[in-house]
């Protein structure tokens, strides 16, 4: 049986942003929803479980630190680079 779910419900089940999943899904890189009438919403839950268990063993893999983002490479905010004092 097929179920649909609406944003609380999402909310609950992926603990990202609205503005991260809408990123995602115009990627194509998350479910992408459909609507139940011209205002509301909704996702298919089978599809967002694989999408979740997807992710899940590709976390499996991404552990190491080679795998993390470069901060100092971001736009918004830069990392600040520390005064490194030698006390001698």
């Amino acid at each position: 049986m097929k179920r649909a779910i609406r944003r609380e419900e999402l909310r609950e089940i992926v603990p990202l942003a609205d503005s991260t999943i809408y990123e995602l899904e115009k990627k194509g890189d998350f479910p992408a929803r459909f609507y139940l009438t011209p205002r509301t919403v909704a996702w298919d839950l089978d599809e967002v479980q694989d999408w979740l268990a997807k992710r899940k063993a590709a976390g499996a893999e991404l552990q190491g630190d080679e795998h993390k983002p470069d901060v100092r490479q971001r736009k918004a905010r830069p990392v600040k680079q520390a005064l490194h004092v030698v006390n001698g």
